[in-house]
């Protein structure tokens, strides 16, 4: 007689506990779905690198509490080129900047709180199909490995891909952005100056092929941070140096650093690479929600969940058929929309050229053409890339001609 297939573990077997991991978790274990949630991290709290800063929409789209919400910010202000200041204010809160470690902590309890199982510490290091089913080989904190068997697996590991894979073509290559981030700890007088705006610095003299950043955070904390894309044909300077520079600048070098961390994002500009093989399904950064433009995360990754679960619920009501995951890479560009192309050459042709004192003339001319906007649309520039906002002037600037 034939021997009886060994039982799964689970229907559903998310890698990663980020945003787009434990929201996909919550929605299908809302559904009745059993869920295995995994994270290589001990603890959620972990490696907390993200800026963070949201517009005020979308707290209340993805319903996210004011527990993990530490500052809002209700204004702009952009510093550079040099040492030139540019302000814009709002009457009424814009946004919100997020405790991305209480983010990912509350994610992952909301999950649990509809009967997804949460482990930590597991790695996923490989999978293959199995008959219906995946097998996907992980390894535990003490390093012993063992197989996990599930209906479908989902990579929801971030910008290290690590089961879907690096499958960009040749024609839209993997784009890098790396980054660190120090939380400091500062005085009354530091807080008023830099607590009610989001703060970027812009120029080669800040950030050579980047931008960096003061963020307002809850009892008397500032986030300060560097970013840039990575540039192979150049050698670029130590990201950690840059941000020393950066906090000695901004008078907040006696500050005292609470926690350092620091990150790699990882987008193709255009999105066409892999969304699934078989039965192992991408989500969030492993298939390039990560904007490059602002290396916002949270928002898009936690939109393809929502984009991916009524999907994956199809495919497990009709097992025989996996037709309705087929719709997935295109409702997810719909979702992200037809700018997401634009902002990510956007990206690359501002960050990657912003190197020496010509690049930065280019740079102040954009920038002069955002003196008479409100704040209100510098928001909807910068976190819904409506660059026709803008105006005919920047279309030079955008592709490339000036």
């Amino acid at each position: 007689m034939p021997s009886e297939p060994e039982p799964y573990d689970c229907e559903v077997l998310v890698v990663g506990s980020g945003p787009s991991g434990a929201e996909l978790a919550r929605i299908l274990a809302q559904a009745g779905v059993d869920v295995l949630l995994v994270d290589r991290l001990k603890q959620l709290g972990q490696a907390a690198f993200s800026s963070a800063a949201l517009p005020l929409e979308a707290l209340d789209r993805f319903g996210i509490p004011a527990q993990v919400v530490a500052a809002r910010w209700s204004g702009w202000q952009l510093v550079g080129p040099g040492e030139q200041r540019r302000l814009w204010s709002a009457e009424q809160p814009l946004g919100a900047v997020l405790d991305f470690g209480a983010l990912r902590h509350w994610l992952a309890g909301q999950a649990q709180v509809w009967g997804a199982r949460l482990q930590l510490g597991i790695t996923a290091l490989g999978w293959h199909q199995d008959g219906a089913g995946v097998c996907t080989v992980v390894r535990n904190g003490s390093g012993g490995r063992r197989l996990l068997r599930s209906r479908w697996v989902v990579d929801a590991s971030g910008e290290c891909r690590a089961l879907i894979g690096e499958a960009a073509s040749p024609a839209d290559p993997l784009v890098a952005g790396l980054g660190v981030e120090w939380l400091l700890q500062v005085d009354t007088e530091q807080q008023r100056l830099w607590g009610d705006q989001l703060s970027f610095f812009l120029g080669s003299d800040w950030v050579r092929q980047g931008y960096g950043w003061v963020f307002p955070m809850s009892h008397g904390q500032l986030k300060v941070g560097v970013c840039r894309l990575a540039d192979p044909s150049k050698a670029q300077p130590a990201l950690a140096l840059q941000l020393r520079a950066l906090i000695d600048r901004c008078g907040l070098g006696r500050a005292e650093v609470l926690d350092r961390h620091g990150g790699r994002i990882r987008s193709t500009v255009r999105r066409r690479e892999q969304h699934r093989v078989g039965r192992l399904i991408g989500l969030g950064d492993a298939v390039s929600t990560a904007n490059l433009l602002g290396g916002e995360g949270i928002r898009h990754a936690l939109a393809s969940a929502r984009v991916l679960a009524p999907l994956l619920l199809q495919a497990l009501a009709k097992p025989a058929s996996s037709s309705s995951l087929d719709l997935y890479p295109s409702l997810l560009r719909r979702e992200l929309g037809w700018r997401w192309i634009l902002s990510g050459r956007l990206a690359r042709r501002t960050w990657l050229g912003l190197s020496d004192a010509r690049a930065d003339a280019r740079l102040e001319r954009l920038l002069a053409g955002l003196q008479t906007r409100r704040a209100e649309d510098l928001s909807a520039l910068l976190f819904d890339y409506r660059f026709e906002r803008y105006g005919l002037k920047a279309l030079p600037y955008l592709w490339g001609w000036s």
